[in-house]
């Protein structure tokens, strides 16, 4: 595994992790709030020895070279143009996309808006923009629904209602504390990558950024995804309930495969490490040879 610098033509440049062969069929990964592409080691690994050639982006934002000091861009629309201009600065007509957490939105709207360029589409965690949307809108009698789901994205309305400093202050007080108790059942060497890329000047507002900048009504208007896909999703997740899980078939007009991990919690690349890169391999294995 290397780690490599993609400078892109708007002026950004993305760190990222890499494995395989130059000529192998490509592999973008996409990691999620609050992680890098260090979530991605064990799936990178397996890719690169299987002959695929994988590359773990750390976004916008999370890489030192492309962390722009304005809420503004960290809209969804640039989310998605940096994975394309990542893979113009690869070479990369067509790729495979692999997404989990923020980083699953994003690769549901590249996929969406842009099914020329994506080969296959995997998510780990995140429904789709769309289903997300209407069950945290849902009211009424389903309380297990909307609700629910309503219930379990409360950080995400204290994140966008906090004024832009004050709560990534607190989370990195006390040497990370806040930061530290967000994860679970990572390793800690993975921990202190985390907090150690959060920690650099301006790398955690930039984080959060994401989601004081993020639109429902704009990620809810992604088209379905007609590529095959694969979504993955675990049934104790705090975060992402099952309501819009199982509401995203109707989100992909292409082959689908919905895959339920029991007994694990959100942080499914590396919780579920094996099983969920299982489930990539047997994916892109379905649609053709890794080169």
């Amino acid at each position: 595994m290397d780690l490599i610098e993609i400078p892109t033509t708007g002026g950004l440049v993305f760190s990222a992790r890499v494995d395989g062969p130059a000529g192998g069929r490509p592999v973008i990964l996409l990691h999620g709030f609050p992680q890098t592409s260090r979530c991605w080691a064990a799936q990178l690994t397996a890719l690169g020895d299987a002959g695929f050639r994988a590359v773990a982006l750390n976004q916008r934002g999370y890489s030192p070279g492309a962390r722009p000091d304005d809420v503004a861009a960290y809209r969804p629309e640039h989310l998605v143009a940096d994975v394309l201009a990542v893979a113009d600065s690869l070479g990369v007509d067509r790729f495979d996309l692999v997404g989990h957490d923020f980083g699953g939105m994003v690769a549901w709207m590249v996929a969406g808006h842009h099914p020329d360029r994506v080969r296959t589409l995997t998510v780990a965690s995140t429904p789709h923009p769309a289903a997300f949307r209407r069950s945290y809108k849902q009211e009424g009698a389903d309380r297990q629904g909307g609700a629910d789901q309503h219930e379990r994205s409360s950080y995400m309305r204290t994140f966008r209602e906090s004024p832009r400093g004050e709560i990534e202050a607190s989370m990195l007080a006390d040497r990370a504390a806040g930061l530290r108790a967000v994860y679970r059942r990572s390793e800690p060497a993975a921990i202190d990558e985390y907090v150690r890329v959060l920690s650099q000047p301006g790398a955690l507002v930039a984080a959060i950024d994401w989601y004081r900048s993020m639109s429902g009504t704009a990620s809810a208007a992604t088209p379905p995804a007609s590529m095959p896909t694969t979504y993955v999703w675990s049934d104790e997740d705090p975060t992402l309930g099952r309501t819009a899980a199982e509401a995203t078939a109707d989100l992909v007009s292409g082959p689908y495969r919905f895959e339920v991990l029991e007994g694990v919690g959100h942080w499914i690349p590396e919780e579920a490490a094996e099983r969920l890169t299982a489930l990539v391999l047997e994916h892109l294995a379905r649609d053709g040879r890794p080169s």
